[in-house]
């Protein structure tokens, strides 16, 4: 058994028996891993206020045991990296929070590292989390450049597009070619209908790209959020 430091971002936790959580976490060193917490639920445990720090996309330093063949390490050391603090209490900012979680959890598969990926992971939620104004757009950036990072490109709007366009849409296009350009802290001004539409080609782009990607379950919780 071995013992490694790692930055870690959680993807999902889950309860396990009477005080311990299974937490997916996506490391660092060591790409996707399922670790056992044992403890960090029980009132008698002074560790109980752990549990907060497996709360999805929270970013951790962590200390894991690494045993080769076991589908469960554990996670003797934690501590927050990064204190998502305004995602916590901002609804929009926690909505897209939620909807970036699901579509992470089906897309993160890797069980090997890739440091850039991570870096680009890690510093898009700061600088999210930063962001005091101009962030509805956020989650179509991110997604929109996520797949540089596992294998696929998109460097411009018919890249996108994964069915035969019979019609030009010139404003679609303009609009993705500024999302992509575009760092998240510029502001593009943007109405819903054009946030949707967008979107709607994306999540076709990763359907089509990724295996079992089905529709996520938190995207209307989204557009219902961002069009109040």
């Amino acid at each position: 058994m071995e013992y490694i430091n790692t930055k870690g971002i959680v993807l999902s936790t889950m309860k396990y028996k009477e005080s311990s959580v299974i937490s997916r976490i996506y490391t660092e060193k060591l790409g996707l891993r399922s670790y056992l917490v044992h403890g960090v639920r029980s009132s008698r445990n002074r560790k109980t206020q752990k549990a907060a720090l497996f709360q999805p996309l929270n970013l951790l330093d962590l200390q894991v045991t690494e045993r080769p063949l076991k589908e469960l390490q554990q996670i003797k050391g934690g501590n927050i990296l990064y204190p998502m603090l305004d995602c916590r209490t901002n609804i929009i900012k926690g909505s897209i929070l939620l909807f970036l979680t699901e579509v992470l959890s089906k897309v993160l598969k890797e069980e090997q590292e890739n440091p850039t990926l991570f870096l680009y992971l890690q510093q898009s939620l700061i600088i999210f989390d930063k962001l005091q104004k101009h962030f509805a757009n956020f989650h179509l950036q991110f997604l929109l450049n996520l797949p540089d990072y596992l294998g696929l490109t998109i460097n411009e709007a018919k890249s996108l597009y994964t069915e035969q366009r019979i019609h030009d849409h010139p404003e679609l296009d303009k609009t993705i070619n500024q999302l992509l350009q575009t760092p998240f802290d510029e502001y593009i001004p943007l109405n819903q209908q054009q946030r949707s539409e967008v979107l709607d080609h994306i999540i076709r782009f990763y359907q089509y790209h990724f295996q079992s990607f089905d529709y996520p379950k938190s995207l209307e919780i989204l557009k219902e959020v961002l069009s109040a």
